[in-house]
């Protein structure tokens, strides 16, 4: 099959004839139609996670068979009415064992032995097919079109800071970014009722989420006076972190959606003298996403700067680099 493929030896690159994957117990052989490239994609052809395989994490196909050993009664009922649907996937499944804290509440993300759909230990949807365990794999609901399904797993992120964390509709949040992650979690917590402002550097970015009910400002224009209740950090950058302990309340809530890696030195003082609480937020569940597409709470296709096939693989990473881009697709 055709698979988009990194490792360190070779770099990026499209494989006409990689192996075709074959489910193992439990798991379903789905044929990929549409991916979306993340930044943790890219950030994986510069040595994120030390990962070598099949990119990719965001993706919607059609199930074509599964692998019934070893599943309950329910999950085969669950298998034999998937064949044929539209679905997507978590990304993250556990060991499964009974002992397993984290399997058992079905909080795949931080069992430590899990595989990571293109990220840890398993290849990842940039193919034309891939297999999944069946206890993960989501149907896609008929109202939700292709362009809006494939983004249901950042969306899911963004739909994970308010499973953490409580914030009342009185309360004051902040998006900071205006990037992918920004704009998704902004609309997110607009469309759930919440007061909030997306800052950011580009006014283009700024208009999405302006277009559909959100507060806008750019970074030039932002007071940053310690004066919002909860802070999103969406940047991921060392001064966008900065910028967030300037803008987050004495005992407010700073959210950390992005990751910050850096050598430069941090003054970290500010969270102790504030007395902020730190929240670090990574995935999230997939039906409340799923929830928002149906009911059609955000829209998407705004998003959308290119729709490549998979034989332009390469040339689509590139386009993703460039600063105007917002979300590259591949299709299959």
């Amino acid at each position: 099959m055709k698979a988009v493929v990194f490792n360190d030896k070779d770099g990026l690159k499209l494989d006409n004839n990689y192996a075709k994957p074959v489910p193992k117990k439990g798991e379903a052989l789905i044929k990929v139609t549409l991916a979306g490239i993340c930044n943790t994609d890219y950030e994986i052809t510069k040595g994120y996670m030390g990962y070598n395989g099949v990119l990719g994490h965001e993706f919607i196909g059609i199930v074509e068979g599964v692998n019934t050993e070893g599943l309950s009664d329910d999950l085969k009922a669950k298998s034999n009415y998937l064949i044929g649907k539209r679905v997507t996937a978590e990304i993250s499944y556990g060991c499964d064992d009974p002992d397993c804290e984290w399997c058992a509440v079905k909080n795949y993300r931080h069992c430590p032995n899990r595989h990571t759909l293109g990220i840890w230990r398993k290849d990842g949807c940039m193919a034309e097919y891939v297999t999944m365990p069946i206890n993960v794999i989501f149907e896609i609901p008929e109202e939700v079109e292709d362009e809006q399904a494939v983004f249901v797993e950042p969306l899911a992120a963004a739909c994970e800071i308010t499973e953490q964390l409580h914030i009342q509709p009185i309360q004051k949040v902040v998006v900071l970014g205006d990037g992918k992650l920004g704009l998704t979690t902004a609309l997110t917590l607009h469309c759930q009722g919440l007061d909030v402002t997306l800052i950011g550097k580009h006014q283009n970015k700024l208009n999405i989420a302006k277009n559909q009910g959100v507060k806008t400002i750019l970074l030039n224009d932002a007071k940053i006076d310690n004066s919002y209740d909860v802070v999103v950090e969406a940047t991921g950058s060392v001064s966008g972190f900065e910028t967030s302990m300037g803008l987050v309340k004495p005992r407010g809530v700073l959210v950390l959606k992005s990751t910050i890696a850096t050598g430069k030195e941090l003054n970290l003082a500010p969270i102790v003298i504030n007395e902020i609480t730190v929240l670090g937020s990574r995935c999230g569940q997939f039906k409340p996403a799923l929830n928002l597409l149906k009911n059609k709470r955000i829209d998407f296709k705004p998003f959308i700067s290119k729709i490549y096939s998979v034989d332009e693989a390469v040339e689509a990473f590139e386009a993703n680099k460039a600063k105007d881009t917002i979300k590259i697709l591949l299709k299959f």
